[in-house]
């Protein structure tokens, strides 16, 4: 659900706003009628990225970096 507010009633009422969003809300911020801005919840953190986890899952063959066939080749430049 998105509230709108005008910038008076945001400058009074920040705390109400921050618990209103952290429970899920959107809230909008209008001036002149106009949206200015809008407050959502932040992202869930992400745990860090561990490298090696797809270890052994990947193969790549001893040929990747060889040149292409002339026939493919051809296919991807014209």
């Amino acid at each position: 659900m998105t509230i709108n507010i005008t910038v008076e009633e945001a400058t009074t009422s920040l705390l109400e706003m921050l618990s209103r969003v952290s429970k899920g809300e959107e809230v909008s911020i209008l001036k002149d009628g106009q949206q200015i801005a809008r407050l959502l919840p932040a992202l869930p953190t992400l745990p860090p990225r561990v490298p090696g986890t797809a270890a052994g899952m990947i193969k790549i063959m001893p040929d990747f970096d060889d040149p292409l066939p002339d026939d493919i080749l051809e296919a991807f430049e014209a």
